[in-house]
């Protein structure tokens, strides 16, 4: 499975941006996907994954009411819309895929990885 993510740019505090990860391959509905995000000097962090039929949403407390994922499994895309956006958002974002909800959720144990996206936010 390949990911694909694009999206990212720049923008303004309290801007939006919508990020896009398409899916290709040996793709299964059954993927959970997710979004991270790393800042220079700093770790890591999952921002919001979704389950495969969309039951399961969980977000970071630092984007919850900002943020939404939501998926299209006819078009394997998932996309990540960020409102109100902050300085703290800026970093590469990453789209993730994997079976298991709650390993994305943990960062553990991911079975896919996208290339990262940009974004960068200016205050």
């Amino acid at each position: 499975v390949q990911l694909q993510a694009s999206g990212g740019g720049l923008v303004q505090a309290g801007d939006s941006l919508r990020l896009s990860c398409v899916a290709s391959g040996r793709t299964r509905a059954d993927y959970a996907m997710g979004w991270f995000r790393q800042a220079p000097g700093k770790e890591r962090e999952v921002v919001a994954v979704i389950s495969w039929a969309s039951g399961r949403i969980y977000y970071a407390d630092s984007v919850k009411g900002r943020f939404t994922i939501a998926r299209d499994n006819a078009k394997n895309t998932v996309h990540l819309q960020m409102n109100e956006m902050k300085p703290e958002d800026a970093a590469v974002y990453y789209c993730t895929a994997d079976l298991t909800f709650d390993d994305i959720v943990k960062g553990v144990g991911i079975e896919y990885w996208g290339q990262g996206t940009l974004v960068t936010v200016s205050s």
